[in-house]
């Protein structure tokens, strides 16, 4: 087999993530977005901007990099994540900060 100069090309198959946000930060996404704007002359929405913004926050994450390159700590990936309690009756909003609206992207 032949070592060729350019290696096997990773996995490009985009994933969907869903999540949800409290009210301040989706406003501050859509301030950062109007701000992108104001600043490049162009419209991008919300949602195109997030897998940039997060993939400039892990690139720009020292820690993250080098644990990424020593071995990262084995965890239990199988249990799902640990979910804030549903507000009852008598609750404030400050328990859980969740927005769970699905058009808190909308432009």
């Amino acid at each position: 087999m032949a070592n060729l100069k350019l290696g096997k090309l990773p996995d490009r198959t985009p994933a969907k993530i869903t999540i949800t946000v409290g009210a301040d930060l989706n406003q501050a996404l859509r301030d950062y977005a109007t701000l992108y704007r104001a600043t490049y002359g162009e419209a991008e929405s919300v949602t195109e901007l997030i897998p940039f913004m997060l993939e400039a926050f892990l690139d720009s994450d020292r820690a993250f990099a080098k644990a990424r390159k020593e071995g990262l700590p084995d965890t239990d990936t199988d249990k799902p994540a640990r979910r804030t309690r549903s507000l009852r009756a008598g609750d404030t909003a400050a328990a859980s900060p969740a927005v769970s609206s699905t058009s808190q992207f909308q432009e």
